[in-house]
C-alpha cells in the first residue's frame, strides 16, 4: 500500500456529502439568484474581487461550498475558522498571517468563519480593524438574520447575501448524480433507488441537501444487495433513512389541503381546521410546518383583535419542540381552537402592507430633529433634542411628530373595534388619536 492508497482511503472514509461538495461553479447546486451568468457575485469571483461577505441561509444550501469554490478560484490564500470553537486568539493568529502574506508575498487572504452569528463583541472587534483596513477578506456563514445577530459594525462592511433552500428538483438531481458518480458518489455500489424513494428523500430534506446525501448514503450502505448483486431501495428503505413517513396523497392534494386549513382557521372553523391539520400530519407533513402557519395567522387574521392568539400559537411551537410528537399535538390541537374561536382583525397586516410600501417607495430620512440621537452631537443638536416631549411628564402621553413631515399624517394602524381593539380604540380616542 502506497501513500496514494492512504489518500484514497482517507477520501472514502468521508460522508458523501462531503465527497460530493462541488468544486467549481458549473457544478454548484442551487443559487442561481445569486451565480448565475452575470451576476454580481459570479463577475466578483470570476475576476477575483470580492470583498468581505456575509452568506446567510438555511442549513445545507451551499454557504460553505461556494466559500470553498471562492477560495479555489481566487489567488488568496485561505483560513478557515468556526465561530463555535475560536477564540480570540484563533483571529489573531489568522489576522498575523494575512498580515504577513500580504507583506512578505502581496497575497491576499480569505478567512472563512463558519456560524459567524455565534462569534460574541470581543471577538468580533479583534476582527474588525483587520477587516477595515483590508488585511483580511471576511467570508461569513451563518444560518441566523446577520442583521439580528451579529455586530453591526462587522455587518456593516460585509457585502450580505441571503442564499435560499434548495428546491426539490436541485435535490432530486443531485441525488441522482451521486448515484451515478463511481468516484465521490455511490456509483461503485450499483445501487437503483425507486423514484418514489427519491422523490420522497428530496421532499423530505426540507431544502437541506447535506440531509438528503445522508439519509441516501444510509439508505444504499445498510440495504443489502439482491441476487444480482443491485442494491434496491424501496420508498419504505428511503422512509427509515430519513426518519420521515412518505406523504399519502401527492404534491397538489398537499398544496389544497394546507390551502384549506389557512382558510379554516380565518373562517373561524375549528372543526375543519383541525381535520385538515391532523390529515397534513397523519399524511406525513412536518407539524412544525403547520404550527408555523398557525404562529403566521395568528398574527395576520387575528392580530390585534386577541393579541394572546400568537401567544397561544407560539407557547404550541415550543412546548412541541420541547415534549414532540404525539404529546405536542395537545398544546397544538388547543392553539388552533383559540386561533379559529379568538375575534378575527386584518388590520395588522394591512398596517405592515401599507408601511413596508411607504419604506420601501417613499424612504424620507428627515427624522425630526428632536428625535435624533443626540449623544455625540454638537450643542444645536443637543438643543434641539432637548424639545424633545417625555410622554411620561405629561401623564404616558402628549401629542408630538413622530414622522418625517413628508408622512406626518399617514395612518397605517386602524384598530376594527372588534375585541381587544374596541379598548385599544377607546385609548386612542381618549388620546385624540386619529383611527
Amino acid at each position: 500500500m502506497d501513500l496514494f492508497d492512504f489518500n484514497d482511503n482517507e477520501e472514502r472514509a468521508k460522508p458523501l456529502a462531503e465527497r460530493m461538495r462541488a468544486s467549481t461553479l458549473k457544478d454548484f447546486v442551487g443559487q442561481s439568484h445569486l451565480i448565475s451568468e452575470g451576476s454580481l457575485l459570479r463577475r466578483a469571483i470570476a475576476l477575483d474581487r470580492l470583498g468581505s461577505c456575509i452568506f446567510w441561509g438555511p442549513p445545507g444550501c451551499g454557504k460553505t461550498t461556494l466559500a470553498n469554490i471562492i477560495a479555489a478560484q481566487t489567488n488568496a490564500d485561505f483560513i478557515k475558522l468556526n465561530a463555535v470553537s475560536s477564540g480570540v486568539s484563533d483571529v489573531k493568529k489568522a489576522v498575523e498571517k494575512a498580515r504577513d502574506n500580504l507583506r512578505m508575498f502581496n497575497k491576499r487572504t480569505y478567512l472563512m468563519l463558519d456560524e459567524c452569528h455565534r462569534f460574541n463583541k470581543t471577538q468580533s472587534d479583534s476582527l474588525l480593524p483587520a477587516i477595515e483596513q483590508g488585511t483580511i477578506l471576511f467570508i461569513g456563514s451563518t444560518t441566523e438574520n446577520p442583521y439580528a445577530s451579529m455586530t453591526p459594525a462587522i455587518v456593516s462592511r460585509c457585502r450580505v447575501f441571503k442564499f435560499e433552500a434548495l428546491t426539490t428538483a436541485e435535490i432530486r438531481g443531485a441525488l441522482v448524480r451521486a448515484l451515478a458518480d463511481k468516484r465521490h458518489g455511490l456509483g461503485e455500489y450499483h445501487a437503483k433507488v425507486e423514484d418514489a424513494a427519491l422523490d420522497h428523500l428530496a421532499m423530505t430534506a426540507g431544502g437541506d441537501l447535506r440531509t438528503a446525501y445522508n439519509a441516501l448514503e444510509l439508505a444504499v450502505l445498510t440495504t443489502p444487495p439482491g441476487e444480482n448483486g443491485v442494491i434496491s431501495v424501496t420508498l419504505a428503505d428511503a422512509e427509515q433513512s430519513i426518519q420521515r413517513k412518505a406523504l399519502s396523497y401527492n404534491e397538489d392534494l398537499y398544496y389544497d389541503i394546507l390551502s384549506a386549513f389557512c382558510k379554516s382557521l380565518r373562517g373561524s372553523d375549528a372543526n375543519a381546521a383541525l381535520y385538515y391539520a391532523m390529515r397534513l400530519i397523519e399524511g406525513g407533513c412536518d407539524p412544525l410546518l403547520v404550527i408555523r402557519r398557525l404562529i403566521a395567522h395568528s398574527a395576520e387574521d387575528v392580530g390585534m383583535a386577541d393579541p394572546q392568539a400568537l401567544v397561544m400559537a407560539v407557547s404550541a411551537l415550543t412546548a412541541f419542540q420541547n415534549i414532540g410528537y404525539p404529546e405536542g399535538l395537545l398544546p397544538l390541537t388547543e392553539a388552533i381552537i383559540y386561533v379559529c374561536e379568538a375575534e378575527k382583525s386584518n388590520s395588522v397586516v394591512m398596517a405592515m402592507d401599507a408601511a413596508r410600501a411607504d419604506a420601501k417607495n417613499n424612504r424620507d430620512d428627515d427624522i425630526p430633529k428632536y428625535l435624533r440621537d443626540s449623544s455625540y452631537g454638537s450643542r444645536e443638536m443637543k438643543e434641539d433634542s432637548a424639545k424633545y416631549k417625555y410622554p411620561h411628564n405629561y401623564g404616558g402621553y402628549v401629542e408630538q411628530q413622530y414622522l418625517p413631515d413628508s408622512l406626518k399624517d399617514r395612518v397605517y394602524y386602524t384598530p376594527s373595534g372588534k375585541g381587544y381593539e374596541k379598548t385599544v380604540r377607546e385609548i386612542r380616542l381618549r388620546k385624540g388619536k386619529k383611527s
